[in-house]
């Protein structure tokens, strides 16, 4: 009777040595051990959000509004020395009737007005405060009987106040 033997190919299980007593063939001494192989470190996961203080501290501090540079807080505050010097000029409010005149759309322009008033007051322009306004009508238009006609009567305003500097 006849014993078959059957080897399978596959992957096979180191076996262990030996024990010796000290004694080793040449074979042994002068073989190198076999490399060991490591497994490949696999990629650290991908750093998730830290919500620790420091993190929370960075994020306010990048919503922070822009700090502005020394040069620009100086001309911050020059310009608003000079808004200031121009109100600090010595003005004075006075009273009158001067006529304003009729800008080219039709609407009174009561700017020159307000300057011809404070110059007849000795200054050198002003802004109307107040305004009047009067009709002011042809003779024709008093006759009785006689129906008014567009252009019998217009409206004329006048400053009455002015702030002049």
């Amino acid at each position: 009777m006849a014993l078959h033997v059957v080897l399978l190919a596959g992957p096979a299980w180191p076996q262990a040595a030996a024990p010796s007593l000290g004694v080793q063939s040449p074979a042994q001494q002068s073989a190198p051990p076999p490399p060991q192989q490591q497994p490949e470190p696999a990629a650290p996961p991908a750093r998730e959000e830290n919500p620790g203080l420091i993190n929370e501290l960075g994020k306010l501090w990048d919503k922070l509004p822009r700090i502005k540079s020394p040069a620009e807080t100086l001309q911050d505050i020059k310009g608003a020395s000079e808004s200031l010097g121009n109100l600090a000029k010595p003005s004075s409010m006075v009273t009158g009737r001067m006529a304003c005149a009729v800008s080219a759309n039709g609407a009174p322009d009561c700017k020159s007005g307000a300057d011809r008033l404070c110059q007849n007051k000795g200054y050198k322009e002003g802004k109307s405060l107040d305004v009047d306004a009067a009709e002011k009508c042809s003779p024709k238009a008093f006759i009785p009987g006689r129906k008014r006609e567009p252009g019998d009567c217009k409206t004329e305003n006048y400053v009455i106040k002015a702030l002049c500097q």
